[in-house]
Parts: structure tokens; C-alpha cells; sequence
């Protein structure tokens, strides 16, 4: 805590970043709390179908971690023709699986949507909000490698002012929509394909402009096969911890849809203050990781390594800080949101369990996402989860929702046991110093 120029370095990266988090879920936030001033069932609908896209996210995810990974080291390193690779690599990839997220949300929109609920009503308005909002899936990988590429090339200024534009452009469409022209579930999807389109547009003019990097077409048109190689090795295990995290995270919302329309609904928000208060921490490990890659790549591994010292007191901050603020948005929330009262009911329980749930959630996310991803320490989240989700919180889960019918809050705390668990593992993992390599070639 008393390097400075550490914190000076974090801050400047981590605070646009943390933004960028804060805008992206604050257009869940204003679909979530504008559909539920005006019906509890277009909320959790939208919140359920939106699901599809949670797992879009996650897939881009993982890759955009990679590509972050190498490129922050190549940047550290200055070797810009590895830099433009690794950014084509990227994007090729990214689109392919946009393709297929867009295919199956418009055209298979029903059998979805029967994956998280049983009830018809919600499934109904899930597939009319599917049907729109997946042609925004489309771009949605586009748009993240551009971003990833500024975040990297020490730009990310403007990507807080690109996601900034894109966010507050969606919630006001998105109010205009449902409000003014009350179209529901309908209109958030609208909102959010026009701000899609919007940030596409943005990120392709910023990236052309003098000091920005963008792909060029002989990078893309050719292949470079060892940095494809290295760049494989770095992303499937950020992928498939991405995938099991992911689709472990979305069968806890199906577990809650699968509980009734009043689980789901309570689930939906929930979650969405989740994700608001979760920018902290995601921003942290973002800039984090961007500086001990930076480090690491330039051969300066002591340097590295004592960043990665730096973050972890941090991270218990950030965590307790997140608690308190769990806290502290309880009675806001419920005086906002239009639920019945086991809604409310179920509401209260879950914040409460959400509250111890985060310092977990702020500890891994910093120290697995971002210091050790950093070095290429990928493998070590994929174990954790497949012991820690897979092996605990998403067996008793199910077996509370579908065998033995727990109460709804027990259900949703066995959700929540993996990143509370996880804490003395990554602590331990931390000190082996596993993740202190260059990865360059």
C-alpha cells in the first residue's frame, strides 16, 4: 500500500475500466428496474432470456482475456507486427462465435428459453425479446476485441467514453421504448441493437485515428502459426474456465427460474446489483493484470511479482468495501422495484447471502483474473472451478431445486458457496508463484 507509483499506475488504469464495467451493467440494471416498474414477469423474462447472452459473454470473454494476456506483454515488449497478430487472431475467432450465438437467438429462440423456465408466460416474452436483440450478438465480439486492443495500447480512456456513449444512448431509447412507446420487452431490445450498432461504428473511427492500433487486412488474410499456438495455449484454459464458470452461473438461474416466477424475479435483481457492484473488483484485475503483463513481458519479473504482492491486501478492501455496499442498497432497492412480497421477500434473503458472498467473489477475481492470468497461470482457475462449483455449489443446488425442494434462500447460498471457498486455495496457489513468466517470444 505504500507504492506509490503502483497505485498512481493502477488507479489510472483500473478507474476507466471499472467505468466501462459500470456502464455495461448499468444497461441490465435500467432493463431489470424500467421492465420492473412495469410488470414483475417482463423483468424476470428479459432477465432469463439475456442469460443467452451472459454465455456469449463469457465465451468472448475468455478469448479477449487472451488476447489481453499477450498482447499487454507484447506492448511491454513494444513488438507491435505480434501486436497486430494477436489482434486479427482475436477477432477472427470472436465473430465466428457471435455467428452462432446470433443463429440460435433468432431462429431457436423458444428452445432457449425452455432451457431456463418451464412457465409459458416468461418463455413468450423471452422469445419476442430474443428474436431482436440477438442480431445485436452479432457485433457484440467485433466491438470487445476493439476494445480489449485500446485497453492495451494504454487507451482506455476511450473505452470508458465509447462504452459511456453506447450505455447512456441504450438507457434513454431504452426508457423512450418501454415508456413511451410501451413496448416492453420488445423495446429493450431494440435499445440495446441500436447501441450496438452505435459502439461498432465508434470503436472501427477511434481506431484509426494517429497512435491507435487496428487490424489490418494482411493480418487478416494470413495466419501466423506460432503466435496462433501460443495464442491457443493462453485461451483454452481461460475458455474453458470461462465455459464452466459460465455454464454453472447460468444453471443457477435456471435453478431459480425452475422455483417459480417470484424466485426468478428476485434472482433477476439480484444479480443485476451484483454485476453494479462487482465493477470495482472487475476493473482491478483488468488493471492489474494489464501491469503485470506489462512487467513481465519486458523481462522484469521481480517487478511483476511484487505488483502481484501489491493487489492482494487490496482485494480484501475491495471486498468488504463491496459488503458494506450490498448493504447499504438493500432499502433502495426494494423501495425502486415492483415485486410481490414473496418477491421482496426472497429479495431481502438473497442480498443478505449476496453481502458475504462478494468478499469471495472480489479476492478470486482479482488475484485469479488478474495476476494470475497475467502470467499465464491459466490452468489453476479451470481446477478450481470443476472442485469448487462443479463438485459442491452446482450438485446441492440442484438437489435442493429438483430432489429435495429447499427453501428458495437455501438453494441460492449453496449458489454461493464456490467463491467463498475458493479464498485459502488461491491464497496458497498465490505464494507458489506459479504465474511469474514471460510469455513472449
Amino acid at each position: 500500500m505504500k507504492d506509490k507509483n503502483f497505485l498512481s499506475r493502477l488507479l489510472t488504469i483500473a478507474l476507466p475500466i471499472s467505468f466501462q464495467a459500470l456502464m455495461l451493467a448499468s444497461v441490465a440494471a435500467a432493463d431489470a428496474f424500467m421492465l420492473g416498474s412495469v410488470e414483475q414477469n417482463m423483468m424476470a423474462a428479459v432477465s432469463l432470456a439475456t442469460q443467452i447472452q451472459f454465455v456469449q459473454n463469457i465465451i468472448i470473454s475468455g478469448i479477449i482475456a487472451a488476447t489481453v494476456v499477450l498482447g499487454a506483454q507484447y506492448w511491454g515488449k513494444q513488438d507491435m507486427p505480434s501486436i497486430n497478430d494477436v489482434y486479427c487472431i482475436s477477432l477472427r475467432i470472436c465473430v465466428l462465435f457471435s455467428f452462432i450465438f446470433f443463429v440460435g437467438s433468432c431462429f431457436f429462440p423458444r428452445l432457449l428459453m425452455s432451457l431456463y423456465t418451464n412457465d409459458a408466460t416468461l418463455i413468450s416474452i423471452g422469445v419476442a425479446y430474443l428474436r431482436i436483440a440477438g442480431f445485436s450478438y452479432l457485433l457484440a465480439g467485433f466491438s470487445q476485441c476493439y476494445l480489449a486492443m485500446m485497453k492495451v495500447t494504454d487507451h482506455v480512456n476511450t473505452v470508458a467514453i465509447i462504452s459511456t456513449i453506447a450505455v447512456l444512448l441504450n438507457i434513454v431509447v431504452n426508457a423512450i421504448f418501454i415508456y413511451g412507446f410501451s413496448m416492453g420487452a420488445k423495446g429493450a431490445a431494440c435499445a440495446t441493437l441500436i447501441a450496438r450498432i452505435v459502439e461498432a461504428a465508434l470503436v472501427i473511427i477511434f481506431s484509426f485515428k494517429k497512435g491507435y492500433v487496428h487490424p489490418t487486412l494482411k493480418g487478416l488474410r494470413s495466419i501466423n502459426k506460432l503466435l496462433t499456438i501460443d495464442f491457443v495455449k493462453c485461451a483454452w484454459p481461460l475458455l474453458g474456465a470461462g465455459l464452466l464458470w459460465g455454464i454453472g452461473f447460468t444453471s443457477y438461474t435456471s435453478f431459480m427460474g425452475h422455483m417459480g416466477a417470484d424466485a426468478a424475479a428476485a434472482n433477476s435483481v439480484t444479480a443485476v446489483v451484483r454485476d453494479l457492484v462487482c465493477c470495482a473488483c472487475d476493473g482491478l484485475a483488468s488493471g492489474c493484470g494489464i501491469l503485470v503483463g506489462n512487467a513481465l513481458g519486458a523481462g522484469d519479473l521481480e517487478t511483476g511479482k511484487s505488483y502481484g504482492k501489491n493487489i492482494v491486501p487490496i482485494s480484501f478492501i475491495v471486498g468488504v468495501a463491496s459488503t458494506v455496499l450490498m448493504f447499504a442498497l438493500l432499502p433502495i432497492i426494494l423501495h425502486t422495484v415492483k415485486l410481490t412480497a414473496d418477491a421482496r421477500g426472497y429479495l431481502i434473503q438473497m442480498m443478505l447471502v449476496m453481502a458475504i458472498y462478494m468478499i469471495g467473489r472480489s479476492v478470486n477475481t482479482i488475484l485469479i483474473n488478474g495476476v494470475f492470468t497475467a502470467g499465464g497461470d491459466t490452468l489453476f482457475d479451470m481446477y478450481s472451478l470443476v472442485v469448487a462449483m462443479w463438485f459442491i455449489a452446482v450438485p446441492l443446488a440442484a438437489l435442493g431445486t429438483y430432489i429435495f425442494h429447499w427453501p428458495v434462500v437455501l438453494v441460492y447460498a449453496c449458489t454461493c458457496l464456490d467463491e467463498v471457498g475458493k479464498i485459502p486455495w488461491t491464497l496458497y496457489h498465490f505464494k507458489k508463484y506459479k504465474w511469474v513468466k514471460d510469455l513472449t517470444r
